[in-house]
């Protein structure tokens, strides 16, 4: 981790206060997300033990619980991409665009950390993916 500031084409690149700034954002957003998945599980086991005499209660029930469950899915894919930046951080390869190579901009990792492109792959992928969808 031995990254120094630098401006590439008057875009300024990683450093390593930076860096270590973006890795406890990273492990502080995977810890809120495991301890909130954490009380939804709770909050099903004590909901499971309720019983619902009216059969309208227990569908707005059952309809909160796989509300909460898609919920988890979706923290559970970013709890991964949380994982996946840390180890590239750790190996020294955060920072650069897993597309073409070049550095992603400081503000756009400060932005959003777990991303893997730079901001122009990822809008050549928006669009390519606009065109797809337009054809279906």
């Amino acid at each position: 981790m031995g990254r120094e500031t630098h401006f590439f084409f008057g875009v300024e690149t990683m450093n390593n206060s930076k860096l270590l700034s973006i890795k406890k954002k990273l492990e502080k957003q995977r810890s809120d997300l495991l301890q909130e998945a954490e009380q939804t599980l709770l909050d099903k086991i004590g909901k499971e033990k309720e019983s619902f005499p009216d059969p309208t209660d227990q569908a707005v029930a059952e309809l909160d619980s796989n509300f909460q469950l898609r919920l988890r899915g979706r923290e559970q894919k970013l709890l991964k991409k949380i994982d996946e930046a840390i180890a590239r951080i750790e190996d020294g390869t955060y920072g650069v665009c897993e597309s073409c190579g070049e550095n992603i901009s400081v503000r756009r990792l400060e932005a959003r950390p777990v991303t893997t492109l730079c901001i122009e792959c990822k809008t050549q992928q928006e669009e390519e993916e606009k065109m797809m969808e337009r054809k279906r």
